[in-house]
């Protein structure tokens, strides 16, 4: 029985022990010579902290930094260094001023990490100019991608203190990044810089891509080179299905990615992109369900409904967005409602567009042979106010006819942004009852113009 006391009283003696003696801190300090600043910043890359650091006139500084493991960005005067800290380290920094990068040095417990930082900066800074790198044929090309990923790699064995969590991730770096670098130098480096424009790759220059995990959740999430590598995967069979199918790339970037087996990537893959997408959809429902039917992530599809419910409201048919009080070149203002009764041709542009201005001659053309008839042609500039008297100018210069208002904020007129007007110029055709008959309109400059017109019997 006392045996039994005496053990459990151990063990509570071990857990108070160890509770007392846990760490959650990292030791930071160095001595900076010729440093004619006051304080040093070190500054977390994550953004969660941040910390200015005292230094005597000697140079010596010293702290203790409670930010957790991590890369941090050190800040010295005009220099800068990336360290390494995690709790339980005692990291020293010894440097000259005058010339910090070859003077840099790091020791103590846990300087192995930022050491291999060092080391790594160093080998980027002496690659080869992109010109020549990707130039390079496709032996010389892998070899020397392999050679500077094997050094390093051995460089994470080899040196003493290297955080173990830090070098799992690091490995899993070096690798994605051999990879991509194949993958750049396959799909189009290769031959924009050698000039070799009938270049394909070989099936074994590629092999090591076949390897590849690209449903690894984990990487994905942290590791953007592991990310390019899943949308480089699946970009050649978007491609593939877009042209085998006939249609829109976006549309197509969809269905495949729909088809990925994990969830995380699938959501973020499927969302990247898709407002954009469904906003130059020919086909938006179609679009839309594609989405929806694919999409588990509620958040994304809460605000691709949102967007798809925008868009479908400007419909063929549906009532036209509205303005009000637009100020008229010709004095007073104008609201859309006014022109009820007659069919509204719309044109937004502004004074510093010049696919805009080379339309005015067929849009002036145009006005002319159905003046008279049911039908008005309304531009709307979308000039800031500084531009006003610019606007006003061109408008008497160029004898612009029709109606010319301008709108209430430039480019963020809620006009714009109920009909989704990211670029200029637009055509927009309402009916008579103010409702919409085209919301991307054929330009004057289009014959197909014309010919709605004639369907319309304007």
């Amino acid at each position: 029985m006392k045996t039994l006391i005496f053990s459990f009283g151990l063990i509570l003696s071990l857990m108070v022990f160890n509770k007392e003696t846990a760490v959650d801190y990292a030791l930071f300090s160095g001595k900076i010579e010729n440093l004619e600043a006051e304080e040093l910043t070190l500054i977390k890359l994550n953004k969660t902290f941040k910390k200015k650091i005292s230094v005597a006139s000697n140079g010596v500084f010293s702290d203790t930094i409670r930010a957790g493991s991590g890369l941090y960005l050190l800040t010295a005067g005009k220099n800068s260094v990336s360290i390494y800290l995690n709790n339980g380290n005692d990291i020293t920094l010894t440097a000259n001023s005058k010339d910090f990068n070859h003077s840099l040095k790091i020791s103590g417990e846990g300087s192995g990490t930022t050491n291999y930082l060092l080391l790594k900066s160093k080998t980027d800074s002496q690659k080869l100019e992109e010109s020549l790198f990707y130039a390079l044929d496709e032996v010389e090309f892998k070899n020397n991608i392999k050679k500077s990923t094997l050094l390093l790699s051995k460089a994470l064995d080899t040196l003493e203190g290297v955080d173990p969590a830090f070098k799992a991730l690091e490995k899993r770096k070096l690798n994605y990044n051999y990879l991509l670098e194949l993958s750049k130098y396959a799909t189009g480096k290769h031959v924009y810089w050698s000039k070799q424009a009938y270049y394909k790759p070989t099936a074994e220059f590629l092999s090591d891509l076949d390897t590849l995990d690209v449903n690894n959740e984990a990487d994905f999430v942290s590791i953007n080179t592991y990310k390019q590598l899943v949308i480089a995967h699946y970009n050649d069979e978007i491609k593939a299905l877009s042209k085998k199918e006939s249609i829109p790339y976006m549309l197509a970037k969809l269905k495949v990615h729909a088809t990925i087996a994990n969830e995380t990537i699938k959501n973020e893959l499927l969302f990247t992109g898709a407002e954009y997408g469904l906003m130059k959809a020919t086909d938006v429902e179609a679009y839309y369900k594609t989405f929806i039917n694919a999409s588990t992530d509620a958040a994304n599809n809460a605000k691709i409904t949102a967007t798809y419910n925008k868009l479908i409201s400007v419909n063929k048919g549906k009532p036209s967005p509205t303005f009000t009080n637009y100020e008229k070149y010709s004095g007073g203002t104008l609201s859309l409602a006014e022109l009820k009764g007659q069919y509204v041709y719309i044109d937004v542009w502004a004074t510093w567009c010049v696919p805009c201005l080379k339309e005015i001659p067929d849009l002036k053309r145009i006005e002319k042979a159905y003046h008279g008839k049911n039908i008005v042609f309304l531009s709307i500039s979308i000039d800031e106010s500084k531009d006003h008297d610019k606007w006003k100018n061109m408008v008497k210069t160029k004898e612009l006819g029709g109606i010319q208002v301008l709108a209430d904020k430039g480019g963020k007129s809620k006009f714009l942004d109920d009909y989704f007007i990211s670029s200029i110029p637009r055509f927009i055709l309402l009916d008579p009852e103010g409702n919409i008959v085209d919301k991307k309109a054929p330009r004057p400059s289009d014959p197909e113009l014309l010919e709605l017109f004639n369907t319309l019997e304007i």
